[in-house]
């Protein structure tokens, strides 16, 4: 699962010189990405015992490096040209294609039917198979982290982008349609991350302040769930991750903590709510809740975490996820120091999670600044008088945007203004959308092999 925001979602992760530029997940957990300064590699998460390096490339400057699933497709973007995304056959070795924006590349999501680049101001949505722009939404509300979120869901292709600078309101597009589907008012403050499930029917969400996480339902955006981090100081939350069967929700943030929470309704749910003093209670608030102020409500219909990671360091950007690796439900963290750990949760007590492994995923040969452990040692709101962007952008669409993007071309893109045409790859003929290429569609539920009570 790909974190919200994407992994690598804050601009001071992509600018030149940040000592590692990236890391990143593949949309089913099975595989990690990293780029620093010299390069960038792709390890296997199919096994907690071992992390195997499947690929390095010396390009150099990485700061965005995205996999589709298991596919040999691999996209980079390097700071030495941070207006250019170059889409690779890793294992051919070859390039598909490349092209260029009108601005710096600040996020790129995959799905197996789109490819959607972010800019600061406008986004672009490409379909997969053969590059072709779609659509371009331009004059988006300045995003300068490159924010936004897609769905891995082949029937809903959803994306979710701000739909304003000051304050937490969420778009969300159908990036198959291409179509406002809705606009969700989340926050008071402006988003920090994003994440949808792997269904693509809840979206969670965080704002800057990084005390309260919702969850909402998609496509209505009703607020389901709303999560209280803490009180005592703000954060700056990096990554959101649903478990594959949707009933947990991780957190990270510049921290030394890793939340992760149950999605479980308090108030009256039938039969299976168990019949304790705190099931009482939850009862209880949520009846009040429905003669209290909004602001009394939602406060006592905020949980704590279910489960905790305390992290060695703090300070440190990263992403998480939650995956199920030899049926074992686990949560994975990568560190922007180039450390990977794999913790077991227990889903029935929750509490502290136990350190499984301890991966030195970058090593001293690939940041001689850092003084590292060799790779694979260790135990590895304001009042709007006029409406918002978001309000205008969830009206029904007014007709196509003409592309505007310098676009491929063998000799490295269009004229800026020119239309993308249709093309076959720089590389040859790819088979991306190949059964060996892709997993199943009918088996996209992440980790593997989860077993029966244990998975996800």
């Amino acid at each position: 699962m790909e974190a919200a925001e994407g992994p690598g979602a804050g601009r001071g992760e992509h600018e030149p010189g940040s000592r590692f530029g990236c890391a990143s997940f593949n949309q089913d957990s099975t595989s990690l990405a990293l780029g620093t300064r010299t390069g960038y590699k792709l390890f296997s998460l199919t096994m907690a015992e071992k992390v195997d390096c499947i690929h390095e490339s010396e390009t150099p400057d990485v700061y965005i490096v995205e996999r589709l699933f298991s596919s040999s497709l691999v996209v980079v973007v390097s700071a030495t040209m941070p207006q250019r995304m170059n889409i690779y056959h890793f294992k051919k070795g070859t390039e598909i294609c490349n092209y260029n924006y009108p601005s710096d590349i600040l996020a790129i999501k995959l799905n197996r039917t789109r490819l959607v680049v972010c800019l600061e101001d406008s986004i672009y949505i490409h379909n997969i198979k053969d590059m072709k722009l779609l659509k371009t939404l331009l004059n988006t509300p300045p995003n300068p982290s490159g924010l936004c979120a897609l769905s891995i869901s082949h029937s809903n292709s959803y994306l979710a982008y701000p739909g304003s600078a000051t304050i937490g309101e969420i778009i969300v597009y159908d990036a198959n349609s291409l179509n406002p589907v809705t606009m969700i008012p989340a926050h008071d403050s402006p988003l920090a991350a994003l994440a949808f499930n792997v269904s693509a029917t809840k979206l969670a969400s965080a704002s800057e302040r990084g005390t309260v996480i919702r969850v909402f339902s998609v496509p209505e955006g009703q607020r389901l769930f709303e999560f209280r981090r803490g009180m005592k100081r703000y954060v700056n939350i990096s990554s959101l991750s649903f478990s594959p069967d949707c009933q947990f929700l991780c957190a990270s943030s510049n921290t030394e903590t890793v939340h992760i929470f149950k999605l479980e309704q308090l108030g009256p749910s039938g039969e299976d709510q168990a019949d304790t003093w705190t099931a009482y209670v939850g009862k209880m608030f949520s009846a009040a809740s429905n003669y209290l102020p909004t602001q009394v409500a939602g406060m006592m219909c905020q949980d704590r975490a279910f489960a905790t990671v305390h992290l060695l360091s703090s300070g440190q950007r990263n992403v998480c996820t939650l995956v199920t690796i030899q049926k074992l439900p686990r949560l994975l963290v990568a560190t922007a120091d180039g450390q990977l750990f794999i913790y077991d949760v227990d889903q029935l007590e929750g509490g502290e999670c136990k350190l499984a492994h301890k991966y030195r995923v970058f090593g001293v040969n690939d940041d001689k600044d850092e003084g590292a452990e060799p790779a694979g040692s260790g135990v590895m709101s304001p009042v709007q008088s006029t409406p918002s962007y978001a309000e205008t952008a969830a009206l029904p669409a007014s007709g196509p945007v003409t592309a505007t993007l310098t676009g491929y071309s063998e000799d490295s893109g269009a004229k800026k203004g020119e239309v993308i045409p249709e093309h076959e790859f720089a590389a040859g003929p790819v088979c991306l959308d190949d059964e060996n290429e892709f997993p199943p569609i009918n088996s996209c539920c992440g980790g593997t092999e989860g077993g029966r009570g244990r998975r996800w």
